[in-house]
């Protein structure tokens, strides 16, 4: 079963139910539905934070109207990577042999060139 996400505030082990994102240019808050992904520039929060939560003065807090629901787990994103790496790891054939007109040496996926700098 897939984790859960947690909410963003230190010490909360809460699952998260909403996204916190801010809309700087507006000093604005903005507390939506959870996001389908985690982004870097976000925050995910708990129920209790995200109906507490309380902006800087000058700023406006947007808060989605109605209840947040509790995600549903879901292992979609994790059935997808593990047939992935099912198929990348089936051998339908014998590896290809190195290329005779390779500069140098490769290795798996990684080739080395020489240095166009040197004469």
């Amino acid at each position: 079963m897939p984790s859960v996400r947690k909410c963003s505030r230190t010490g909360c082990l809460e699952p998260a139910v909403a996204t916190l994102t801010y809309a700087y240019s507006d000093s604005t808050a903005v507390v939506g539905p959870l996001a389908t992904a985690s982004e870097p520039h976000s925050y995910d929060l708990c129920e209790e934070h995200a109906l507490r939560l309380t902006a800087p003065r000058g700023w406006e807090v947007v808060r989605h109207e109605g209840g947040f629901a509790a995600p549903q787990p879901s292992g979609d994103e994790l059935t997808a990577l593990a047939e992935a790496v099912r198929e990348a790891g089936r051998s339908d054939g014998p590896p290809a042999p190195p290329e005779p007109d390779a500069p140098s040496g490769r290795r798996g996926h990684l080739r080395v060139l020489p240095d166009p700098i040197k004469h």
